[in-house]
């Protein structure tokens, strides 16, 4: 193999690796997006169940005043009865008194619904809230992972980086340029196998003086299909 492939080859392996590493760099802000929503949407279902119960349990004193409120009509409604020596406004009290006796039951009746109402979101509330723990627990425990994960990619980019640019300054310029040009624009590898005839980079046959240059080694040889510089992989 012509010596500056060999070390074209171990530059494109550093810079594959360093294209890989940013590639994961890009991907963390997201997923710590990802789980800080999660950990928010985890904080937002508890506070709803909370301020359900909340409001439950001012329907509830809602019912209750309502229930003392009749109950109070009710005392007076008696008295005035008991003053009365019509035997029309005796009845007519009488049954304005039956009126608030049913519907302090009806109010109680719903009243009664809803303190079971409390009852189950507070069971559903003590167990979001356990849920909840558990979950932010497992994020904050995520969140740092991807915090060392971050630090240790931005650690071995810093060394790749600097081995390239040994590896880079090693090489002649023109075929460096040459080779950077390829590496950008192909977006996977600049330098590439011959196998069997044909280019690894873009699968096509290369001409057979081709491949016989490719594999003398003497000189650098690219794909006339797709301008790769080729190696013999044999």
């Amino acid at each position: 193999m012509h010596p500056e492939l060999e070390q074209l080859l171990v530059l494109q392996d550093r810079q594959q690796k360093i294209k890989q590493i940013q590639t994961e760099i890009k991907t963390l802000p997201l997923q710590r997006n990802d789980l800080e929503s999660q950990l928010a949407a985890s904080a937002a279902g508890v506070e709803a169940l909370k301020q359900k119960r909340r409001q439950v349990e001012m329907d509830r004193k809602k019912l209750e005043l309502d229930v003392g409120t009749r109950a109070e009509t009710i005392s007076r409604l008696k008295t005035q009865q008991y003053q009365t020596r019509k035997n029309d406004e005796f009845q007519a009290i009488g049954h304005e008194i039956e009126r608030y006796e049913n519907e302090i039951r009806r109010l109680e009746d719903e009243e009664l619904e809803v303190m079971l109402e409390a009852d189950k979101l507070k069971a559903e509330i003590e167990a979001a809230e356990i849920t909840a723990k558990a979950t932010k627990e497992s994020i904050s425990r995520q969140l740092n992972d991807l915090e060392t994960k971050s630090e240790t990619l931005e650690s071995r980019q810093e060394e790749l980086a600097k081995e390239r640019e040994a590896l880079a300054s090693k090489i002649d310029g023109d075929l460096l340029n040459r080779f950077e040009r390829l590496f950008d624009s192909k977006g996977d590898a600049a330098v590439v196998a011959i196998e069997h005839g044909v280019c690894t980079g873009c699968h096509m046959k290369v001409t057979t003086a081709t491949a016989s240059r490719v594999k003398a080694g003497k000189e650098i040889v690219s794909c006339e299909n797709c301008g790769r510089i080729l190696y013999d992989a044999v």
